[in-house]
């Protein structure tokens, strides 16, 4: 029960930082999809408890073939950036509960895109690595059984936060007019293009300097 309590709170805190993923919900449910918002919450938490598995069996270590951390990186930061653009293109659309179909996305086509967006960043793993070597080393996941409950947890901890900001969101998104929901899709279209750059700066800079 330790290691599940300590996977939950390391899912939940990590969740918790403002990223990509967390841009994605406060638009997608502030425009009236709170299905889908969800949906993106799931995303994260499969990526983050999977990535977290990866760092566990030793998969960071891959992340030092210069070839193919490279190719991930650019991966990463093409995905961000096109959804910002995206979502930069909606701010100057967005009519307040006037959305069309294809601007309001469906729970699965959000799952996805939050699939792609968490795992975007695969030096992730070994982030998820260096904490998962902490925990073991402090016996909070000794054995498989310990490791699991970990998992398990990580995937829970991230759940959680997510929907507990989309059900937050939900009940303020009728106060949002159409210029903030504007400023929303600039705001979150603006911080998906930024750390696009920054994946991208910082793939290229560890490639030009190894």
């Amino acid at each position: 029960m330790g290691a599940l309590l300590i996977g939950f709170s390391l899912g939940f805190f990590v969740a918790a930082q403002i990223g990509p993923i967390s841009l994605l919900v406060m638009r997608t449910v502030l425009r009236g999809a709170l299905a889908a918002g969800l949906a993106i919450g799931a995303g994260a938490a499969v990526i983050d408890a999977t990535y977290a598995a990866l760092g566990q069996a030793g998969a960071a270590a891959v992340l030092e073939i210069d070839a193919l951390r490279l190719a991930l990186g650019a991966v990463g930061a093409a995905v961000l950036v096109g959804l910002g653009v995206r979502t930069l293109w909606m701010a100057f659309r967005v009519r307040a509960g006037m959305e069309a179909d294809s601007e309001v996305a469906t729970p699965r086509r959000a799952f996805l895109t939050s699939l792609a967006a968490t795992a975007s960043n695969p030096t992730t793993i070994a982030s998820w690595a260096a904490i998962f070597a902490a925990a073991t080393t402090a016996g909070a996941a000794a054995g498989a059984g310990g490791t699991a409950l970990m998992l398990v947890g990580v995937a829970c901890g991230t759940a959680t936060w997510f929907s507990g900001l989309c059900l937050v969101l939900w009940v303020v998104r009728r106060r949002v007019g159409t210029r903030a929901l504007r400023g929303v899709d600039a705001l979150a279209g603006s911080g998906l293009v930024a750390f696009g750059g920054v994946l991208g700066w910082q793939t290229l800079s560890d490639d030009s300097s190894a």
